[in-house]
């Protein structure tokens, strides 16, 4: 089950930012947006002064705004997080008893998380998986890397559509380690397009595929990935209350729609591309 409904408005005065957050799905007991990228989804343990999702959404709570009033809001608590740079389904409980029963899911690896990754390279197989042990950089504060002595940790992956030198993944993590994706996409050799931290901020340009392209004179080229090209596109899980099955979607970005509308004109693979046996939404791209 998704549904598409309003959306909810959110400011930081103190950096002058403002999010309109499209809202996937709602009932009495649970609330689902379509987190942005580059906002954090909870406070930065390092930077408590960085807007996040969470205390912007709980700021407006408290402060009455119309759609917090509207539902009669007075507790909002995430069930997961998403990563700073990463775009998608962000589930929230409306009481601490719906929140109890997700926070018991998802430590369970109940619930089924699909992520969209636009990566660098072709791999050999339309299926693959990294099964490698991660654990946090010592050296680099902030950041993962694979070791024996870490946790354990799997990703399942797909090939959805294939450009030249170029693939669009579908992820499915099995364990939920921090920049578990990103990192086994990296140990695996297709790191992800716009990943400042395991990509070497790699970007996808249109000089690069479209033949015999030429700037205006006095312009300057714009990376097709401007943000990380993660998108946490769906989420599966029982329900907290009913345990009925739900289904959550969310569409994707702008930011990964425009490379995909390139490389589709420019890039296609030889043989031509096939998709896998699933297609993730695709909205009409305006321009």
């Amino acid at each position: 089950m998704t549904a598409s409904g309003p959306t909810i408005k959110l400011s930081a005065p103190a950096t002058g930012e403002f999010w309109e957050i499209p809202v996937l799905f709602e009932d009495e007991h649970l609330l689902a947006v379509a987190k942005p990228a580059r906002l954090l989804s909870s406070p930065d343990r390092y930077d408590a002064a960085r807007p996040n999702l969470m205390r912007l959404l709980h700021d407006a709570v408290a402060a009455g705004k119309p759609w917090a009033r509207e539902r009669g809001l007075n507790y909002l608590a995430n069930a997961h997080r998403l990563d700073f740079e990463t775009t998608g389904v962000f589930l929230l409980a409306k009481h601490r008893e719906a929140l109890v029963v997700l926070a018991n899911d998802f430590g369970s690896g109940i619930p089924q998380k699909t992520y969209l990754a636009l990566v660098e390279g072709s791999p050999p197989e339309d299926r693959f998986s990294v099964d490698v042990k991660l654990a946090q950089d010592e050296v680099h504060p902030g950041r993962m890397r694979w070791t024996r002595d870490g946790k354990k940790s799997l990703t399942h992956f797909q090939v959805v559509e294939r450009f030249a030198g170029v693939t669009l993944l579908s992820c499915h993590p099995v364990t939920g380690r921090t920049h578990q994706i990103r990192v086994h996409l990296k140990y695996a050799g297709h790191s992800i397009y716009g990943d400042e931290i395991y990509g070497r901020a790699m970007q996808l340009w249109l000089s690069s595929i479209k033949p015999g392209y030429r700037l205006k004179p006095g312009a300057f080229e714009r990376p097709l990935t401007p943000s990380l090209a993660l998108h946490a596109w769906k989420l599966e899980l029982p329900h907290p209350v009913t345990r009925q099955p739900l289904q959550m979607e969310a569409p994707m970005p702008r930011d990964l729609q425009v490379p995909l509308k390139y490389l589709r004109k420019y890039a296609m693979a030889p043989p031509p591309a096939k998709r896998s046996g699933f297609v993730p939404n695709e909205p009409e791209l305006e321009g």
